[in-house]
């Protein structure tokens, strides 16, 4: 056995004889994750804290780019570190310059991430908007870990390639973050609906879920057949699209609602047995697992599924 390590960080490699086929067992790293939930917390304000440290590189993908201050931010510290942004070609007018490039198909480029200098992750389903920020529920993370970092280098370097809607498999896929199990994925290199459904298949006592658009049929079986306590939020306006699965879901029985906010509830959150969290940029969707370009994040922590389920209630009440 051989311990390749880096810093604080950790990988065991295994020879196996006699294929000498190399075996990787889970990186194990020190690290950190901060949640902030919009509106009631100011996203955009620790977004801009995270890019203001930049030192050395800013990478972000981003479906939508509006909010001034972080614009503002990403312009001046392109005058001074490697700034490259990749915007969806929807909202370029929002982002001109020489740091921005745009996707070059149909479907959306759909990430709401940056990686900075290489070892800090910002990602969520907030955009850098004015309604992201000040009107509709997100959910913003900030990950201090060199091997997500490194997944998200990975893709943000595709994407900014001109490679959109397809991609390699990533890399650390699943690490232990400060003995947080922590999954990353990529849609729709990474089958991320089958990542989802595994989640929901391990609930033994709850799901609870806020979903912007919820209508890939598969997951929603998942959650219907499992014998748990099942709440639920539907953003109001997709979940009256003949594709949503709101309307079957109360035909089951199920205790699943629309939200109430005047603006949009934005969020894209599976909580499982409140110890496991499932979010990111993705919707439950075929857009959003088989054609847009998304990430998703699964965290299993306590600490962190009670803070997502403080959230959960807020827009439940």
């Amino acid at each position: 056995m051989l311990v390749l390590a880096t810093g604080c960080a950790e990988i065991l490699e295994l020879i196996e004889e006699p294929t000498g086929a190399v075996v990787y067992t889970v990186p194990k790293e020190e690290g950190s994750i901060d949640v902030y939930f919009c509106p009631i917390e100011n996203c955009s304000s620790y977004m801009l804290n995270a890019l203001e440290g930049a030192k050395q590189s800013i990478h972000c993908a981003l479906f939508d780019l509006r909010l001034p201050e972080i614009l503002g931010i990403l312009k001046d510290k392109s005058k001074q570190i490697d700034v490259r942004v990749v915007v969806d070609n929807e909202n370029k007018e929002y982002a001109i310059g020489k740091i921005f490039r745009y996707d070059t198909t149909s479907q959306y480029s759909h990430n709401k991430f940056c990686v900075i200098d290489g070892s800090i992750v910002t990602t969520g389903s907030f955009n850098p908007t004015p309604n992201g920020n000040y009107k509709n529920n997100n959910n913003f993370l900030i990950i201090d870990s060199s091997f997500i970092a490194q997944n998200y280098e990975d893709e943000f370097l595709e994407l900014w390639g001109g490679q959109f809607g397809k991609g390699e498999a990533v890399k650390y896929p699943s690490l232990f973050l400060d003995g947080m199990r922590v999954e990353t994925y990529f849609c729709p290199d990474d089958d991320c609906d089958k990542h989802l459904i595994d989640e929901i298949r391990k609930a033994t006592s709850s799901i609870y879920f806020m979903t912007f658009s919820f209508t890939h049929e598969e997951v929603a079986d998942e959650i219907l057949y499992k014998d748990v306590d099942i709440k639920g939020v539907f953003e109001k306006l997709q979940a009256g699209s003949q594709y949503s699965q709101y309307e079957r879901m109360k035909e089951f029985g199920l205790d699943v609602k629309k939200d109430s906010n005047p603006a949009n509830m934005h969020h894209k959150v599976f909580i499982i047995d409140e110890k496991t969290v499932v979010t990111g940029s993705t919707n439950p969707s075929k857009s959003g697992f088989y054609s847009n370009d998304e990430n998703m994040v699964i965290i299993e922590d306590e600490g962190i599924a009670s803070m997502f389920m403080g959230e959960f209630w807020r827009v439940w009440g």
